[in-house]
């Protein structure tokens, strides 16, 4: 998991944004295949509230469970 300087500036933002990315793997984990996941903070990430993070790693968590069961 990465949260560079570049995208988000404080340490606390980006720990923050480590912290959501954590919890919702554990939640997720158990409907993800054994697979390595590589995490990329982006622009938007900085100045997203909790709820729309937690959100939008949810849905990526159900594709990236959908994509690996195809293939």
């Amino acid at each position: 998991m990465t949260a560079s300087k570049k995208r988000v500036r404080t340490a606390v933002g980006r720990n923050r944004i480590r912290r959501l990315v954590r919890e919702s793997f554990r939640h997720a984990v158990q409907r993800l295949p054994a697979l390595d996941i590589v995490v990329v903070v982006r622009d938007g990430a900085r100045d997203a509230e909790n709820p729309r993070i937690v959100a939008s790693l949810d849905a990526h968590w159900q594709r990236l469970g959908r994509n690996a069961a195809r293939g």
